[in-house]
């Protein structure tokens, strides 16, 4: 914990140290814990004991997305594709569909020079995470090459291969057997992404390219970074702008440099991401946190999700108090109560329980019991995956998606089962 007090010595005193864990109070407890999108090594040995404790305490661990479903990777490749057949070239200005491509041609130029001697020695090569991350991206709608050009960054390509915090913790639990789920669908996610108007999405993808193209030139510095992102969380700083943009992965448009009318677009685009992507979002997060707890009394649930969704206004915590839930932020150094686990045989008893025939939770709800769903209609766009936001960070994660995706191919066709084909777990390891 020394590591811990000296990063965060600017603090005028210790006790003023946070963490993002909240106890929600009942027997036995519940907890939310809040999660940032950097490689889990980064900040694992500077999350407090107590936060880990009521991971391993916990009987049922939920996050947002099902980060370890290869659907979950496959539905959201779909929603990114253009409509009809469409390529990038027929629908963007002529001018940026010729700046994006050539930004992309230095990318792939750039990223072998980026990569480290770790990702080297774990086979990791600069060809293939550029396809894995940027393949196919004529044929994407531009909200999403605009994310995906907003991560292609040296920074980020340095960090690849190295699972992020909440998909590091979906890991965990499936390694400690854990009964897991997840709150939301992936089109609850995706489609607001789709929802901005074609303007906007110019203007956006636009912004993106010249502070890439300004980066590249040297005249632009980003407003933080994964350093400052890092510190923050560790320090437990519950006040930082920092995790609203770590949360939404979008970044801010708003610069008091551009003329009248763009700063009008630049905070539209704010707005809408804000209502869309944090406030209902949270709302709908909240409210599927209040089913479980009162469906499942006697159990202690993990909620694990980005910490944007716990901190300003209308945050999930606040729509369990509205709820009548109370809760309360645990410092770093807290001792947890103790509490004894479900024994396996009930806990198999309780897994079997969960299953999409449940009335109020069939649309989120998981249960280990079901078989791997069927995948969407194959299409030639099938082996592209999606950027930052949505990339596992791990490479095996990616060979493993790769993999299956190409093997059903020579695979019968199965009989539909009566099952949630979003969030069901990965047998497969």
């Amino acid at each position: 914990m020394s590591v811990l007090i000296q990063l965060c010595l600017p603090l005028p005193q210790q006790s003023e140290l946070n963490s993002f864990l909240w106890t929600i109070k009942r027997d036995p407890p519940s907890y939310f814990f809040g999660t940032i999108h950097v490689p889990y090594t980064r900040v694992w040995d500077l999350i407090p004991d107590n936060s880990k404790k009521a991971f391993q305490q916990s009987h049922i661990v939920y996050f947002e997305l099902d980060l370890t479903d290869p659907y979950t990777i496959s539905a959201l490749t779909s929603c990114q594709l253009l409509p009809h057949g469409e390529n990038l070239q027929d629908v963007l200005p002529r001018d940026i569909y010729r700046r994006l491509k050539q930004h992309l041609e230095y990318i792939k130029l750039m990223m072998p020079s980026w990569l480290t001697p770790d990702q080297r020695g774990k086979g990791l090569y600069a060809d293939y995470l550029f396809n894995a991350i940027a393949g196919n991206w004529e044929r994407k709608r531009p909200v999403w090459v605009m994310l995906m050009v907003n991560s292609l960054t040296e920074v980020d390509i340095k960090s690849r291969g190295i699972p992020v915090l909440d998909l590091y913790l979906a890991q965990e639990a499936e390694r400690l057997s854990k009964q897991t789920g997840a709150v939301e669908k992936v089109e609850e996610q995706c489609h607001p992404l789709n929802g901005l108007n074609f303007s906007q999405v110019v203007f956006a993808l636009n912004q993106t390219l010249l502070q890439q193209e300004s980066l590249r030139a040297g005249s632009f510095q980003i407003p933080y970074t994964t350093e400052d992102l890092v510190k923050h969380y560790s320090c437990g700083d519950l006040s930082s702008i920092i995790f609203n943009h770590d949360t939404s992965q979008v970044p801010n448009f708003i610069n008091a440099t551009l003329p009248a009318p763009e700063r009008v677009t630049a905070q539209e685009i704010d707005t809408y991401f804000r209502q869309e992507l944090v406030y209902k979002r949270n709302e709908r997060m909240g409210r599927r946190v209040k089913d479980l707890l009162e469906e499942y009394p006697n159990k202690t649930f993990f909620f694990a999700f980005g910490a944007g969704h716990f901190m300003g206004n209308n945050t999930v915590i606040d729509v369990l108090r509205r709820e009548g839930y109370e809760d309360f932020a645990s410092k770093p150094f807290q001792i947890l109560s103790v509490f004894p686990p479900s024994s396996n045989r009930n806990h198999t008893q309780t897994l079997l329980a969960f299953s999409s025939s449940s009335p109020a939770h069939g649309p989120y709800v998981t249960s280990r019991e079901l078989t791997l769903p069927l995948h969407p209609e194959e299409t030639e766009e099938e082996e592209s995956f999606p950027p930052h936001l949505l990339l596992p960070d791990n490479t095996d994660m990616l060979e493993k998606v790769d993999r299956k995706y190409k093997k059903k191919k020579h695979q019968k066709k199965q009989r539909p089962r009566q099952f949630n084909e979003l969030w069901v777990r990965l047998e497969e390891r």
